[in-house]
């Protein structure tokens, strides 16, 4: 059976960078627990051992669970009933194995029943599961959000609730409304305080909620009456224990049919306040949004992942005119492009992973002791660096993994369009990445400041000072020009003190920069592993020369007075 880790090289590749001892150290605290927990490591080494062997376990299960579940999850979908959700009956297998595999409340502190790892190789974990099956992935990550709880709740309630998700219960954020879908500040599900029984009462409607019948609930709720804006918003916990949340429907989707998607109807439901009132939306969301956008960051490469394998498998099976279709220059071309963007998009993913890392690390050891004035530092910088490369990773991914889905039907050909092949549900998979946990455009909307404020360029120049290896050197000098030309269009953008017109090319900016940011970090790693990515190096490099020449020439083409004739 396939093992969805060691079948894939460049997901070891990627767990074995020299950023991950600096990571573990700060996450394992120089190694503290090794003397209370048998399964702690003991050192750098055994950290490292211990992720590759759990990542090798979700690889088997999902090889040989998950994977075969897939089509049957897809056509039965869950059920609601009474107020209740019940999953598929794959579904079940699938949560049940990696219960008892023990791969929930990963980032968890042991002392709560949880393994302690990073994000990183969490994150390839959720990675790894999406490839099998996407909507299954969905269920399974919200576990991260616990790290919300974590960060923000206070020590009842980590003591209370994060043993319960290490334990395999489940979780949903419950964000959006019928009226409040990108525009949160406008939630209105309202929360008041019950001085009897000394607790909060939930009561409205929210809609598109993934997993809305988990057991644990983050509640964006309005608990200032009166206000209309974030300031009045707050977060809740909700526990499904305590009754008075009922599942009005579970939505007919395109896609991502194993995770049910609800409309949830809150009467009086007891709940109790996470971190501080009028925060909820300013703070806390915030902080839940970059994870989840992280999460499908993942959730989009291992889309991506299995549209190219279905694709090559495919194409070297096919046979046309007397020779398999791979050997068509129009089908490796496909192909050779599919692979170059899912190299490209799987190392921005872990470079920001890495970052989250260090800056959430260092923000955990802040709450047990004084940061040194270098660690703050070090935080101030990779929090930002993090922050920078989030919305690039999100919006990027879930954009390729539309691209690599749709390429992957079109080299099935008539095929492609039946529904006993996978690549059809990889495709409709694939389309809700670019729209949930904010949309690639709002994705744009948190990139571009850093965009014109040269962060981007900044990080693009110190990359240019990286040593390559000979092959490497003449794409890099390509590279060169390509960030001289964000440099123009951000300028030039910049000179007409338009806010309409920076609006309006935004996308294509960003687009430039995360192309300049991919491409360099292919070339990085096609000089520590060219056996792994120097061809894809190559290509993406070409690809990406060519979308930023593209949007090069529309920028500086373009004049503000042309704005009108946009507007339809």
């Amino acid at each position: 059976m396939a093992n969805y880790y060691t079948d894939i090289p460049e997901l070891k590749y990627h767990l074995n960078n020299p950023m991950m001892e600096r990571i573990c150290e700060l996450k394992e605290r120089n190694y503290r627990d090794k003397e209370e927990f048998d399964y702690a490591p003991q050192d750098y080494a055994d950290a490292m051992d211990s992720f590759d062997k759990v990542l090798e376990i979700t690889g088997e299960i999902t090889g040989e669970i998950i994977a075969p579940n897939a089509e049957g999850v897809d056509e039965e979908g869950p059920h609601c009933a009474n107020g209740r959700v019940e999953y598929a009956s794959g579904t079940k297998q699938n949560l049940d194995a990696m219960v008892k595999a023990g791969l929930n409340g990963m980032t968890m502190p042991r002392r709560f029943g949880g393994l302690n790892f990073p994000i990183t190789p969490y994150t390839m974990c959720a990675e790894i599961v999406s490839a099998a099956d996407a909507g299954f992935g969905n269920i399974w990550s919200l576990q991260d959000c616990i790290e919300t709880l974590y960060e923000f709740g206070n020590e009842d309630q980590h003591n209370r609730f994060i043993p319960r998700i290490c334990a395999g219960e489940t979780m949903s954020m419950d964000l959006t409304e019928p009226d409040a879908g990108s525009d949160l500040q406008s939630v209105m599900l309202k929360a008041t305080f019950d001085e009897k029984e000394n607790c909060w009462l939930l009561n409205g409607v929210k809609r598109f909620i993934t997993n809305g019948d988990a057991d644990l609930h983050l509640v964006l709720a309005r608990s200032e009456e009166g206000t209309k804006d974030g300031r009045g918003l707050s977060m809740f916990i909700y526990d499904k224990r305590q009754g008075g949340v009922d599942v009005r429907r579970i939505e007919n989707k395109l896609g991502i049919h194993g995770s049910p998607t609800c409309e949830l109807v809150y009467k009086n439901a007891k709940a109790e306040l996470c971190g501080d009132r009028k925060l909820g939306l300013i703070k806390y969301v915030m902080a839940l949004m970059n994870g989840a956008r992280l999460g499908i960051a993942a959730q989009s490469v291992g889309l991506s992942q299995a549209a190219y394998n279905e694709g090559i498998a495919y194409a070297k099976e096919r046979k046309q005119f007397g020779k398999a279709i791979i050997d068509f220059p129009a089908v490796y071309d496909m192909l050779s492009i599919m692979k170059a963007k899912l190299d490209a998009g799987r190392a921005l993913l872990y470079q920001t992973s890495r970052y989250v890392d260090i800056y959430k690390a260092l923000d955990d050891i802040s709450h047990e002791r004084k940061l040194t004035p270098e660690e703050r530092q070090e935080q101030k910088k990779y929090a930002k660096l993090a922050d920078a490369l989030t919305p690039l990773a999100k919006g990027m991914n879930s954009e390729y993994a539309n691209q690599n889905a749709y390429d992957c039907i079109q080299i099935h050909g008539g095929s492609g369009f039946m529904l006993e092949y996978a690549c059809q549900r990889i495709y409709r998979d694939a389309r809700i990445t670019s729209i949930y946990e904010g949309t690639t455009q709002l994705q744009t909307v948190a990139a571009i400041r850093y965009v014109t404020n040269g962060s981007y360029l900044a990080m693009i120049r110190e990359f240019e000072a990286i040593p390559c290896s000979a092959e490497m050197e003449p794409l890099k000098a390509r590279l060169v020009e390509m960030a001289n030309k964000l440099e123009a269009c951000m300028n030039k953008v910049k000179e007409a003190q338009n806010q309409e017109l920076l609006d309006f090319v935004a996308r294509r900016l960003m687009e430039i920069a995360a192309d300049c940011i991919m491409a360099h970090l292919l070339i990085q790693d096609a000089t520590k592993a060219p056996e792994l990515f120097s061809k894809s190096a190559v290509v993406y490099l070409n690809y990406a020369e060519a979308e930023v020449e593209k949007h090069n020439s529309f920028i500086n083409k373009f004049n503000a007075d042309e704005l009108a004739n946009y507007r339809q």
